[in-house]
């Protein structure tokens, strides 16, 4: 999973991991959270799920939980690249027009890009 932080000249790339498991899952997700949590209060954040190959309901309150805590901060959070099997359950729940959900790659984000591997 990648998280691209959305500044206006760069987008870095970090590398999530998941235990190895690329789920956003009951048991997975506190770790994305602690992760992102706080930087998505200080800076707009995509989150490329192009990895994931399973999302619960965990999972999505996760993704709603980084949603709010950006919005809040007057920030943006989206996720790109999801995967049809997840962006179906996306748009079952109604959240696509809320987390704009977009395939990755350079052309989706403006500036330079850096990637460097998660804390």
């Amino acid at each position: 999973m990648t998280i691209a932080m959305c500044e206006p000249m760069t987008t870095l790339n970090l590398t999530i991991d998941l235990a190895g498991a690329e789920e956003l899952v009951r048991g997975q997700v506190a770790g994305l959270i602690e992760r992102l949590g706080r930087l998505v209060t200080e800076q707009s954040v995509a989150l490329d799920l192009g990895a994931v190959e399973r999302i619960d309901a965990a999972g999505i309150a996760a993704l709603v939980l980084l949603y709010q805590n950006a919005h809040a901060a007057g920030r943006r959070f989206r996720v790109t690249n999801v995967p049809p099997r997840v962006e179906d359950l996306l748009a079952m729940v109604g959240l696509e027009r809320y987390l704009g959900s977009q395939p990755a790659g350079p052309a989706s984000l403006s500036g330079h890009r850096v990637e460097r591997p998660a804390a």
